[in-house]
């Protein structure tokens, strides 16, 4: 993918002939063909595509999580560009931890751990940040997604909108570089999808996030700044059939 050039910025992630496959032999399949793609400080960028096509591969090889066959993710660091996949695991997960958010299909919450205190725990150990500015930071994000009520809840006794919303607030609460959202939507209504993907929105265009969205979910198409289409290992950007948000005729 070539670099935007209208954008004043240089790409803060920029992915350099990815590969990427699974199995052996007669069985192989390729998951991403040469993959290149950059994306930018303050951009909500949306992959989509048929099940299957690769899209949750792309976003765990851009955020670390799965290694390449082949290829580079070239991120910059306020010491400059570093190859993610040169760092040891070790560095690559200090890495992680110090730039970047994640909101997994799964939820990924801690059982024992009530909604906010999903939230501080990563302010306090991912960012140093002391007990009380953390639980207030965490208590002002779960209000703004409408989970004030919700607080001292563990996840069993969430639903899974719920859930999902209080993932997405321990991703934005720590202002990452870097957010990385796999199907955030799926497990809410439309009202409240729309509010997350503001937020979303919101935390790229005020904050100077980078923030990478992997979902089947037409409706945010009016929502990002660019969209991409993969299928059959192949990226290609996309033109959206509705018109960006801000533009003549946009959503808001």
């Amino acid at each position: 993918m070539n670099q935007d050039t209208s954008s004043p910025f240089s790409p803060s992630l920029q992915a350099i002939g990815l590969v990427r496959s699974f199995g052996d032999g007669a069985h192989r399949r390729v998951a991403l063909h040469e993959v290149g793609l950059d994306l930018f400080p303050g951009q909500l960028a949306l992959l989509m595509g048929p099940s299957g096509s690769g899209k949750s591969t792309l976003l765990a090889v851009l955020s670390g999580l799965l290694k390449p066959d082949a290829g580079k993710v070239i991120s910059q660091d306020k010491h400059g560009p570093v190859d993610i996949w040169s760092l040891s695991d070790s560095k690559r997960e200090q890495f992680r931890l110090r730039n970047s958010g994640f909101v997994f299909q799964g939820y990924n919450l801690f059982p024992a751990l009530t909604a906010l205190q999903q939230l501080e725990i990563v302010l306090k150990w991912g960012q140093g940040i002391g007990g009380r500015t953390a639980r207030k930071a965490a208590s002002e994000m779960l209000d703004r997604l409408g989970l004030s009520g919700q607080c001292h809840k563990k996840p069993t006794q969430l639903s899974g909108g719920e859930k999902q919303r209080v993932a997405i607030g321990r991703a934005l609460v720590k202002k990452p570089q870097f957010i990385f959202a796999d199907e955030p939507t799926s497990a809410l209504d439309w009202e409240n999808g729309k509010h997350v993907v503001e937020l979303l929105r919101d935390a790229a265009h005020n904050q100077g996030a980078t923030i990478f969205v992997v979902s089947h979910d037409p409706r945010m198409l009016p929502y990002v700044d660019v969209a991409y289409h993969l299928e059959d290992g192949r990226l290609e950007e996309t033109d959206r059939s509705v018109p960006a948000l801000g533009s003549t005729g946009g959503v808001l």
